[in-house]
């Protein structure tokens, strides 16, 4: 009876010890996983949620926001109008480098750092800036340019090369014609902070 007991005092620490030492392996693994976790990856798993956030850019400015794709080197949101407003839905896009941070709730930060499942990433993850500038421009789409110096330019893109666009301004509302045109800009990329189209449609 006595070396029952014992017995069955060493199989119970036997299991807590395999319990903490796999509890700490688990630890372990998710912080490795963690170190490993590129920026890239959550702002994919918060489009994916169509995450509410206020999204920080380079040139000061705050904008509250819906996050709703990803694309190689930019990410599109729709613009959060507050209820009782006569502002029209907009959609943002925004280059990588000109954003300085996201707030979020706490749910969708946990959210963001959970393992996703494997899958292909969409064709849209390839394109890049200037390949959606240029489908703007062809399709003449008004824009409102903002810069790093806090600008707010509007327009329509003539052109998007390599590193750089071409804005032909004139005033919001307008048409691209040519007695509307005031002026004609070239904007380095590295200068762009967001490109706000009317309307609520993703490249």
């Amino acid at each position: 009876m006595h070396w029952d007991r014992l017995f069955e005092d060493l199989e119970g620490q036997l299991a807590s010890e395999w319990e903490a030492e796999r509890a700490a392996l688990d630890a372990e693994s998710e912080r490795l996983r963690i170190a490993r976790l590129e920026l890239r990856a959550r702002l994919r798993r918060l489009c994916a949620f169509s995450a509410e956030a206020v999204v920080d850019l380079a040139n000061g400015r705050r904008v509250p926001v819906t996050l709703r794709a990803l694309g190689a080197d930019w990410i599109a949101a729709t613009s959060r109008v507050a209820e009782g407003t006569q502002a029209a839905a907009s959609t943002l896009l925004m280059p990588a480098h000109a954003i300085a941070g996201i707030t979020l709730d706490h749910g969708m930060i946990l959210a963001s750092v959970e393992e996703a499942a494997p899958s292909d990433h969409t064709l849209r993850e390839r394109m890049t800036l200037g390949f959606v500038l240029r489908d703007l421009a062809r399709r003449r789409v008004a824009v409102q340019v903002s810069t790093l110096t806090g600008e707010d330019v509007h327009g329509t893109i003539d052109r998007a090369a390599a590193d750089h666009l071409d804005l032909a301004v004139h005033e919001a509302g307008d048409a691209r014609r040519a007695s509307a045109v005031q002026a004609f800009r070239i904007i380095p990329f590295p200068r762009l902070v967001a490109v706000r189209t009317p309307g609520t449609q993703m490249p």
